[in-house]
């Protein structure tokens, strides 16, 4: 499957297990496997957006989507101990992970900022969608105590900002412009 298409559908599947949350009003098994599912292909999609950008995304691109993705990794690990440990919502999470959970949204932070600025300033994908995510990251980061509702609004940015990348992919933006 394209790096493109992955992109698209999985930032739509995590965003959907963002939305059964707010549904739910808690964790489900269900809910968790789909954010499980949507987070662990974060790190994939986004070294291949980074790729389908090279060499005009440069090094703040390999900064960027690298930390971004090494963050997706820890946190598709604490869906796993939701699981494992039967944690009801995210304030459990929040609550057994601590000063990690802090760490992690700033390295997220960091990297969704320098990966959007690196997508700006490459000029191979649409303008908006790294704006967008920089845009994204900042409402993700400051929504992070908030209900589920508000984080759940944050996080379509970011899903916007991916699939906006995802298309631009798929339709062949995904080479130098002269």
């Amino acid at each position: 499957m394209p790096v493109g298409s992955v992109a698209i559908a999985f930032s739509l599947v995590y965003f959907a297990s963002d939305v059964l949350e707010v549904e739910q009003g808690h964790f489900s098994p269900v809910r968790l496997a789909l954010t499980y599912a949507g987070e662990a292909a974060i790190p994939l999609f986004v070294l291949g957006l980074y790729a389908g950008q090279r060499p005009r995304i440069g090094r703040l691109g390999l900064f960027g989507a690298a930390t971004y993705a090494y963050a997706y990794v820890f946190f598709t690990s604490t869906v796993i101990y939701a699981l494992v440990a039967h944690t009801p919502d995210y304030q459990g999470v929040t609550t057994a992970f601590g000063p990690w959970m802090v760490a992690h949204g700033v390295i997220m932070l960091i990297g969704g900022v320098a990966f959007g600025i690196a997508v700006v300033r490459a000029r191979v994908f649409p303008m908006w969608t790294g704006s967008c995510l920089v845009v994204g990251v900042v409402l993700v980061t400051a929504a992070s105590g908030l209900p589920s509702v508000a984080r759940t609004i944050a996080e379509a940015v970011p899903a916007a900002a991916f699939i906006g990348m995802g298309c631009a992919l798929l339709r062949g933006s995904g080479h130098v412009r002269g």
